[in-house]
């Protein structure tokens, strides 16, 4: 099942109750619209050498390489939460990142609390990433090259997931 847009406030909420490394994994993907599995394979390294708070990182997906800032707040929280080789390090053995699915898992069970009606996935955050751009730049082909899609159909796809998301699901009672 594909992950659903999903209203930045209503995903803070869900990330509340996210374990505290899951929660600012989740939140690093929503402020920069990187795949969750991106953001676990960085490295401490890369934060404590970083110029500026900008890092580049290989999208494991494609191969492609993105530069990208890391908000302020988000840097900060980052470092001091930092593993000895990744930020996110791994549950059971620190020379490994944290897995995509420990993320999933533990995002999925937090949904459930909440009765999320959406299908809620990491991905998600990379969604409402693009429909915040979309809002504020309005610009498709800036967001496709941030995101570093080479279909524009599918970047529209990212960028309009909030209409679409709408279409497919009722509005709650008192919602337009």
């Amino acid at each position: 099942m594909r992950a659903d847009h999903i209203e930045a406030s209503e995903l803070q909420h869900i990330l509340a109750a996210l374990t505290p490394q899951n929660r600012l994994a989740m939140e690093v993907a929503m402020a920069t619209g990187l795949r969750i599995g991106d953001v676990l394979q960085i490295k401490t390294r890369q934060l404590e050498e970083a110029k500026d708070r900008r890092i580049t990182v290989c999208e494991q997906k494609t191969g492609k390489r993105r530069r990208l800032t890391v908000p302020e707040p988000l840097y900060m929280r980052c470092l001091a939460m930092a593993g000895r080789l990744y930020v996110f390090s791994g549950r059971t053995d620190w020379r490994k990142p944290r897995s995509r699915q420990a993320v999933w898992k533990d995002l999925r069970r937090a949904a459930k609390l909440f009765r999320a009606p959406q299908h809620v996935s990491p991905h998600s955050a990379r969604k409402t990433w693009a429909v915040a751009e979309y809002s504020k730049q309005g610009d498709i082909k800036r967001i496709q090259r941030l995101l570093n899609h080479s279909d524009p159909a599918v970047t529209a796809l990212y960028a309009m997931a909030d209409a679409l998301t709408s279409r497919k699901r009722p509005s709650p009672i008192g919602r337009p």
